[in-house]
């Protein structure tokens, strides 16, 4: 087993990168079409430039992440660092650093710079600390900080400083002779160091955020599962507030934020649950919890690596399309990052298959292709923090094959439902639930299964689950509620702890 993997974006790039033992150089496209490896373990380095959202970058990194190795930068950094709308959160940190160790420029000198950041080291000793903490927060191996020299905005007192504006990643390309040497020698350095994550600052006060959207036409939770939630919340001594994107800046007035609002990539809830967590506020979904299950991609490989029942799944870029179909028509196509049925199709003969195909591949570099698997409604199962809280048949939409239909004119169709108590549901679908949901994290998680003769099948985990009133609280009416506010105090209260030590 390689104890390195070095990902680099064409062939010819493995030449600038230093051989080593136990070292080993792929393509992005070769990690991802690898055979995944029978012992994870190996720590991976993503050095490829292109790594937007759904690129193969993004790919190599999440697939990496799947199989179980460690890897820099993680999906959620690479998120992070795609948009300033997510990574502006850093900025004033970052800004107040530098004006502490940066010197101002010689006169008539620039007003403008760059600074190089190579595995969290600079060239520059007074640039050592800003290398170091931009490392902390989004572990790229090679990133790029532009800053300006000028005056700070009033609301900071409009002294006279260094700011950091902007950053991105750079490309092992772009890296000149003396680069190349400190490069060489940082990555023998870091790969043979113990890899740490940063730990979140703690927060403070005592009170729960909801962030939702009115106009969200297939919320998480509907508007009297809102309403139950600031009820009960009164009830245990916890201020419930509902809040919009619109709030965004008062984020750190509240002790944890709840969202239940339909969450996606580069999307404000992300930047929300980011914020949240940079805050050391307890947030449910946690912005890792996010990346892991919106992918499906990278659901289709955490059950593969972890040995848990699935349909026949093949991973495929576009013009492997036709390989999908030794799983056997019908098959099932999709977007890796669709939600509630969209950007799931189902193609019965070779020229759906290619029809959808140019749907799919038309968003993602990569489409998921499943066998289809026949029930007359699918399991969801609510898991929170490890602990299973409700149990619910779906039903499949009238003439549909899917619990929720997607008119062509906006409309959507939903099929019925029935609800179980936790333990009147079959304990295999509980077990391969909680299995399934395991190596996501701690969060809240509704994970889909569906069971036939076969046996019980993993379909994939949602972060984001519905808790709608009349729906999944059938059962334990306001003790579902209950449960989860409970958890969110549990959650609050250990950051105190944290904080007081």
């Amino acid at each position: 087993m390689h104890r390195h993997i070095v990902i680099v974006d064409r062939p010819e790039d493995r030449a600038s990168v230093p051989a080593a033992t136990g070292r080993v150089v792929l393509t992005a496209r070769e990690y991802v079409e690898a055979p995944p490896p029978e012992k994870p373990g190996a720590k991976v380095v993503n050095l490829v430039r292109d790594h937007h959202y759904l690129s193969l970058g993004y790919y190599a990194s999440l697939l990496a992440e799947g199989r179980g190795e460690k890897v820099i930068p993680t999906p959620h950094a690479l998120t992070e660092i795609s948009s300033k709308r997510i990574y502006a959160h850093a900025l004033p940190e970052l800004t107040a650093i530098a004006r502490r160790h940066l010197l101002a420029p010689a006169d008539g000198g620039a007003v403008a710079r760059t600074v190089t950041v190579i595995f969290g080291e600079t060239c520059e000793a007074e640039t050592a600390a800003l290398g170091r903490r931009a490392f902390e927060l989004f572990r790229l191996p090679l990133m790029a900080l532009h800053l300006t020299y000028g005056a700070s905005e009033p609301a900071a007192g409009g002294r006279l400083g260094w700011t950091v504006r902007s950053m991105r990643s750079r490309s092992l390309r772009g890296l000149d002779a003396a680069e190349r040497g400190r490069f060489d020698t940082a990555l023998d350095r870091f790969t043979s160091d113990r890899w740490r994550d940063p730990k979140p600052r703690p927060g403070s006060r005592y009170s729960l955020a909801i962030l939702h959207d009115p106009n969200d036409p297939l919320p998480p939770s509907n508007p009297k599962a809102l309403e139950r939630f600031r009820r009960i919340g009164r009830t245990l001594g916890m201020e419930v507030e509902l809040i919009t994107r619109r709030d965004y800046p008062r984020l750190a007035e509240y002790d944890a934020l709840f969202i239940r609002e339909t969450t996606r990539i580069d999307h404000h809830t992300f930047r929300f649950a980011t914020r949240a967590q940079q805050e050391g506020m307890p947030v449910i979904d946690d912005p890792q919890s996010i990346v892991r299950c919106t992918n499906k991609i990278y659901l289709a490989e955490l059950l593969r690596t972890h040995d848990l029942p699935a349909p026949r799944t093949m991973i495929l870029h576009r013009d492997r399309l036709l390989e999908a179909e030794a799983l056997g028509y019908p098959i099932v196509l999709k977007i890796p990052d669709g939600a509630f049925s969209d950007g799931v199709f189902k193609a019965e003969n070779r020229e759906q298959l290619v029809a959808l195909g140019a749907r799919v591949f038309a968003r993602s570099e990569l489409a998921l292709a499943q066998s289809f698997v026949y029930t007359a409604f699918d399991w969801r199962v609510g898991i929170l923090n490890r602990q299973p809280i409700y149990a619910c048949q779906y039903f499949m939409s009238r003439n549909h094959w899917q619990i929720v239909k997607h008119g062509g004119d906006g409309r959507i169709d939903e099929g019925r439902f029935r609800t179980f108590g936790v333990d009147e549901a079959p304990a295999e679908v509980i077990d391969a639930a909680l299995r399934a949901a395991a190596p996501i994290g701690d969060g809240l998680y509704g994970v889909d299964l569906k069971q036939n003769a076969e046996g019980v099948f993993v379909i994939e985990v949602n972060d984001n689950p519905n808790i709608d009133a009349g729906v999944e609280d059938a059962v334990l009416k306001d003790e579902l509620y209950r449960i989860v506010l409970r958890e969110f105090i549990r959650r609050i209260d250990a950051a105190r702890a944290g904080a007081a030590t």
